[in-house]
């Protein structure tokens, strides 16, 4: 489902023709299979952020290849990439970037408007989500008269609007308390056992990285599986 092939990745800092390059990911190697619960960890600065802007098409690599959906992403172009992760991929952020003049129902809706469907069908299949989030209620709320856990339920909403094969997770639950994490994380399971879906989680949280059928760890800008570097893994869906 995705695919890095020694994929390496650096900056270049300072004014043109001055600039100092800094090497920020070596040779990556991964391969997350359909129906995974992938989580990366690794220290701040260990290129997890970088990496997940690679695998979502922000960033082009600055050498290797990049399959998603079994299709090679790495020379698309900008608006190529945008119709790309409109149909392939879902987003969950740590701050939830809910649109805060947006009422839930409108920041759940939004990828419907972008891709241009009907009126009628995107009033059911909002309501549909928000009520499978647990959410219903808070429709006509804005996100500053919803709670943390409100907000990150409809952010998960809006990133599963389109049926999305693959949802990227950037540190989930950061921005939650203790129980809010908990139905989180079951939610997560929740979607990947009965709609198959592939989640790669970013996370320094250990309770997040249990949720995941493998972690693999950044460090210094190489990546390591739970074995240590290079050993192999299995895992059947």
């Amino acid at each position: 489902m995705i695919e890095l092939i020694q994929v390496n990745h650096q900056f270049a800092i300072g004014k043109k023709g001055k600039e100092r390059v800094v090497p920020v990911l070596h040779h990556i190697d991964l391969h997350v299979k359909k129906g995974e619960i992938v989580a990366i960890v690794g220290r701040s600065g260990s290129g997890k952020s970088t990496l997940l802007n690679l695998i979502s098409g922000y960033i082009r690599p600055t050498s290797g290849t990049i399959r998603v959906a079994e299709q090679d992403v790495t020379g698309l172009s900008e608006g190529d990439w945008a119709n790309f992760r409109l149909a392939h991929l879902g987003f969950i952020f740590q701050s939830f970037q809910l649109i805060p003049s947006m009422t839930a129902f409108e920041n759940a809706e939004l990828p419907l408007v972008l891709k241009g469907i009907a009126l009628s069908e995107r009033k059911k299949r909002v309501m549909e989500l928000l009520e499978q989030m647990g959410v219903a209620e808070y429709a006509g709320h804005y996100p500053g008269e919803l709670s943390g856990g409100q907000q990150q339920r409809v952010s998960i909403a809006r990133s599963l609007m389109l049926n999305p094969p693959i949802v990227l997770a950037d540190e989930p639950t950061g921005s939650l308390d203790t129980d809010n994490e908990r139905q989180l994380l079951a939610l997560i399971r929740e979607l990947n056992r009965d709609l198959g879906i592939t989640f790669v989680l970013i996370t320094h949280d250990d309770q997040v990285a249990a949720t995941a059928h493998r972690t693999v760890t950044l460090k210094d800008g190489y990546l390591l599986n739970a074995y240590g570097k290079g050993a192999e893994y299995s895992y059947e869906a």
